[in-house]
């Protein structure tokens, strides 16, 4: 039988020093219960009330570790504690016959509900990754406790960052509550995937111009347009010529993350080039036209209620894919915007080209717009806005990395 002090070993969840620490605290948990009503079975495992009288006793940085070591002794109950499995083993998801109806009613709901294909791929990944770990387990199939064990399972023996766990939990509970109907309680109990604060990576002005002064035909255009308006990739791709607005110097951002729209700046400097790249789109367009393919693809049910907006100008992408697709929802062969992929290479090799030893991603120029634009001194709710940032906290963290703030606050060392 594998001892719980070995699982912290074994896992290296927890900094050597601190094992003795964590079986202490175990330790005073059971103790604990050997004293409360509850004595057996998943109500045994709760660690609410343990926390709560913990609370009152010792200082909060205590009682969290106290929560981490009863999170990690709950995942070593249910999957070490007889078994003496290998942690560091890993489940391969495999979809199995017995799972595809499941599957298919989770795809269906969500195409009803309108999720985006990313949400829906990355929502049945996750689920044929579960189910291929709850059917190794004693009490095979999607049960609560195997919903716990496999998020226990992904920040323990995976490893995964938090934020990833998240994605998981998410879809899972998705799929439990939307399908399944079958709620979930003890939460507090899962291992949580240890989170930290991250700073963005920021690009100068003089660095973003040797990247781009790297690229070159409508990668370059699309990668000023992202630096110059804060747009996420997908924005950007996803753009319609009717989003361009040349009077108002504006692009519209249409169903951005969490389906939410909004206004952003168009550089002055890119009219022109933007004017004349569309030159060249609308002649693509009437080609497809006079060669009848099906039109573009629209969110939503546009494509039922309006029948003929697929195929009207307004609508086609602004950086439509030189190639025709597949749409991967109704099998039809229509002309879809540039890959993200193709793009997110052409920007990679430009990086190498220029020098720049940051890790700098598309996603990069984002931040760097959002920076650059602290350090000319506009306020922070109007940079929450034109980045759709939900809670202005978010937007907060560019103050971080900013060279010089609003204040004009520099490094003493500057006098030295």
């Amino acid at each position: 039988m594998l001892k719980f002090s070995e699982f912290l070993e074994q896992t290296h969840e927890v900094p050597q020093d601190c094992i003795r620490d964590y079986v202490k605290w175990v330790q005073i948990y059971q103790q604990r219960l050997k004293c409360s009503l509850v004595v057996s079975g998943e109500e045994a495992l709760a660690a609410a009330p343990f926390l709560e009288w913990l609370a009152t006793k010792y200082e909060k940085k205590l009682v969290v570790q106290a929560r981490h070591a009863i999170q990690l002794f709950w995942y070593y109950r249910k999957t070490y504690a007889s078994g003496g499995q290998n942690p560091a083993k890993r489940v391969e998801p495999t979809e199995t016959p017995g799972d595809s109806v499941l599957l298919e009613q989770l795809r269906n709901l969500m195409r009803l509900e309108h999720l985006s294909l990313r949400t829906e791929k990355t929502y049945l990944a996750w689920a044929v990754r579960f189910l291929a770990f709850a059917g190794q387990r004693p009490r095979s199939g999607p049960t609560p406790e195997n919903f716990k064990c496999f998020l226990a399972h992904l920040a323990v023996d995976r490893k995964v960052a938090a934020a990833t766990q998240k994605q998981a939990f998410n879809a899972l509970l998705y799929l439990f509550r939307r399908i399944l109907n079958i709620p979930i309680e003890g939460l507090e109990c899962v291992a949580r995937a240890r989170t930290g604060k991250r700073l963005p990576v920021i690009l100068t002005v003089e660095e973003v111009k040797k990247i781009l002064g790297c690229m070159q035909g409508t990668d370059q255009l699309m990668a000023t347009i992202i630096y110059g308006g804060g747009l996420r990739l997908e924005e950007c791709l996803s753009l319609r010529i009717k989003d361009v607005d040349f009077g108002r110097n504006c692009l519209s951002i249409r169903h951005g993350k969490g389906n939410k729209d909004r206004e952003t700046v168009l550089a002055d400097n890119l009219v022109d080039r933007l004017s004349m790249h569309l030159e060249g789109i609308r002649r693509l367009y009437d080609k497809d036209r006079r060669e009848g393919v099906p039109g573009v693809w629209l969110p939503g049910a546009l494509g039922e209620k309006y029948a003929g907006a697929a195929t009207e100008c307004g609508w086609f992408w602004v950086f439509p894919s030189e190639k025709l697709s597949i749409d991967p929802r109704t099998t039809t062969v229509r002309r879809y915007h540039v890959y993200p992929s193709s793009f997110q290479r052409a920007f990679k090799m430009a990086v190498a080209r220029s020098g720049v030893v940051k890790q700098a991603t598309v996603h990069t120029l984002r931040h760097s717009f959002a920076t650059h634009l602290i350090e000319k001194g506009y306020d922070i709710r109007t940079i929450q806005e034109l980045l759709g940032h939900s809670d202005v906290s978010t937007t907060m963290i560019y103050t971080h990395v900013a060279t010089r703030n609003k204040l004009g606050v520099t490094s003493p060392a500057d006098s030295l």
